[in-house]
């Protein structure tokens, strides 16, 4: 028997859940919200009861024994700039995303729902590259203006889950690639992988790059004005 995770997704209209015995997945589903719904929440943080009870009456609706879960792992959100990598959910964490520190986005729920979950049945929680992965070389924070300076806000989880799928699909390990990782989805960003660094990035969350369902992208600053 392996080690029960759940992993938690959200999203502006959905909290995306899966179970998995350690890398075995178990059971996933997509729990739709309304847009009705969502718009009685005046912040995203206020949503938080909600998508709990939905995803603990999920998961009763299926007979899992919630007290079987090794970890709780969830999506992490717009916190201080910080390397890639697997971070407990401790208070200060819990604080930033709260606060939305740097920005009010549903990713900022998935820390809070792992802890709000590992608490309850006394299991750790986790993030895992959120989106505030921070690994950019200096050049790459130039934007050719000196009151501006680029900063990193990428889709790091789904790009750094891809590069590994990649390299392992040709026998070789990210940290031994050079690559170029697009996320395509209602925000598109694109970054520069170095031996498993993301030294350098589109921000597609706030406007660079390609335009996409929910993002503009870039538009000529000329006429912009």
């Amino acid at each position: 028997m392996g080690k029960k995770i759940l992993a938690i997704n959200p999203g502006s209209t959905s909290t995306k859940i899966a179970i998995f015995d350690d890398e075995t997945l178990v059971n996933e589903t997509g729990l739709d919200h309304p847009v009705s719904e969502m718009n009685k929440f005046p912040t995203t943080f206020s949503q938080l009861d909600f998508r709990y009870e939905v995803i603990m009456d999920y998961l009763k609706s299926i007979n899992f024994d919630i007290h079987s879960l090794d970890a709780c792992v969830g999506r992490g959100g717009y916190l201080h700039p910080i390397t890639a990598g697997t971070y407990t959910v401790n208070d200060a964490i819990k604080h930033d995303l709260e606060i939305a520190l740097n920005g009010d986005h549903a990713a900022n729920l998935g820390g809070l729902l792992a802890r709000k979950i590992g608490e309850q049945v006394g299991c750790p929680s986790y993030i895992v590259d959120p989106t505030a992965v921070d690994e950019l070389q200096d050049v790459a924070r130039l934007s050719g203006m000196p009151e501006i300076k680029r900063v990193s806000k990428i889709h790091a989880l789904n790009m750094r889950a891809v590069a590994r799928e990649y390299a392992k699909s040709i026998g070789k390990k990210m940290e031994d690639l050079n690559l170029v990782v697009a996320h395509m989805g209602g925000g598109c960003t694109t970054g520069a992988l170095s031996h498993g660094k993301m030294i350098d990035m589109f921000n597609g969350l706030d406007g660079d790059g390609a335009f996409a369902p929910t993002r503009s992208g870039a538009v000529p600053v000329g006429d912009l004005i």
